[in-house]
């Protein structure tokens, strides 16, 4: 019977009885060591000691250079079976498989870059006048339809310098196969920085499948793709940050815009490249980073993207209502702190409220007034900002029904018709 150590005498009992041959061989389970002669020697001697009552755990039983050595702390108890151990090699596992959709298994990132690799490419764009090279930009680009169209960021392929977009002069595209072609640009939008080329091939072309960014949560791992520095077939992965940071948070002007804030190594080169889900599916576009930070990227979401082609499609420019409010989306909290600064606050749950309108805007010759809060738009019910751009789409000169509620529970109904935005704006 163990009067001292308890079942931490048993442990190295059982190890030094394992190295130094001493224990009985149990066929259901086997512990395998392997230690070095002294070592062995220290675990004998242990045992020897357990048998003969000596104290157990002096490092006076350990020889130099083992004296002191913690083995108290080196094992666990634990049951293993031979048959779990069969099949095993020194680097794990080799199964692949996932549990869920989006979880991370052991090659998921290496099969995503695969999918999307081909596809990428590398653009340079060069602009010069009398034989004199005046400006280079490099950046990336994804093939998304076997006709050669390629989205990349407005920035690698235009100038907007003057109020009118000038495209840059020659337009090289590299395949990761090493092809090369002359694209043309054949739309390009400031406010969002996207922009479309087309190259030609008599040879088929890679294309990448496009997936959805609504459904992206942070945290999610997501793959960036393209040729920083010119560096092609470049992969860094990382994880989403936010869903929809706010182009206001990010100090810039202009139409609101939304982005997809990424951890992922982003470097000059990089914009236009391809953001990617763990499905190899394309969920944004590369645009920009913090300069001189670290894990501060952004990337145009695909949902976004989608709708700007279209735009390109249908009328061959990107068309923005603009209503002249400034709105914010409200929550419960949000309506807690309003409620407590003015008891004359509506009585919402959710809504839009509107702290200030433009003067002499469509929304203001509408009766807008601030502190107006949206709760109907095109007779929907809404909650977001995001969800009255969805309702309003590319519609410019459409008389839209609004219902908006004021201080002390007044209800009103407006009508409003959207402008175009100025592109200067």
């Amino acid at each position: 019977m163990l009067l001292r150590g308890g079942r931490r005498a048993a442990l190295l009992l059982a190890a030094a009885a394992g190295v130094a041959g001493l224990a009985r061989r149990d066929p259901d389970t086997a512990v395998y060591a392997s230690a070095s002669p002294p070592l062995r020697q220290a675990l004998s001697a242990s045992a020897d000691g357990l048998r003969s009552g000596a104290r157990l755990f002096s490092p006076l039983l350990l020889p130099p250079p083992y004296q002191g050595f913690p083995i108290l702390n080196s094992f666990a108890s634990a049951s293993v079976s031979p048959s779990d151990l069969r099949g095993q090699g020194s680097t794990g596992s080799s199964d692949d498989s996932r549990c869920c959709p989006g979880c991370l298994g052991r090659n998921s990132i290496a099969k995503a870059a695969s999918a999307v690799g081909p596809a990428v490419v590398n653009i340079s764009c060069s602009q010069g006048a009398h034989g004199w090279l005046l400006a280079e930009s490099i950046g990336s680009g994804t093939i998304i339809d076997p006709d050669g169209m390629i989205l990349t960021c407005a920035h690698v392929v235009a100038d907007f310098q003057s109020m009118k977009a000038i495209v840059r002069g020659k337009v090289s595209v590299t395949l990761q196969d090493g092809r090369e072609f002359e694209g043309v640009v054949l739309n390009a939008d400031r406010h969002s920085d996207i922009a479309v080329v087309k190259i030609k091939s008599k040879t088929p072309l890679p294309v990448a499948k496009l997936g959805s960014s609504c459904r992206l949560q942070p945290g999610d791992w997501v793959v960036a793709l393209g040729c920083p520095l010119s560096l092609q077939n470049t992969v860094t992965a990382g994880i989403v940050s936010c869903v929809d940071r706010k182009s206001s948070d990010l100090g810039l002007g202009g139409a609101r815009r939304e982005y997809l804030q990424t951890d992922c190594a982003i470097n000059q080169g990089n914009s236009g490249g391809p953001l990617v889900n763990l499905d190899g599916e394309i969920i944004g576009v590369n645009v920009m980073k913090v300069q001189n930070a670290d894990g501060l990227s952004f990337a145009v979401p695909i949902d976004s993207v989608v709708k700007i082609v279209d735009n390109f499609k249908k009328n061959g420019r990107v068309v923005r209502p603009w209503l002249g409010l400034k709105m914010l989306d409200l929550n419960p909290m949000i309506i807690s702190q309003l409620k407590e600064k003015s008891s004359t606050f509506p009585d919402v749950r959710k809504g839009v409220l509107v702290p200030m309108v433009t003067p002499g805007s469509p929304a203001e010759q509408a009766g807008f007034r601030p502190g107006d809060v949206v709760v109907e738009f095109g007779g929907k019910p809404v909650e977001s900002i995001k969800e009255i751009i969805d309702i309003m789409g590319d519609k410019v000169g459409v008389p839209f029904k609004v219902l908006v509620k004021r201080a002390n529970n007044v209800t009103a109904t407006l009508t409003v018709i959207p402008e175009e935005a100025d592109a200067s704006r």
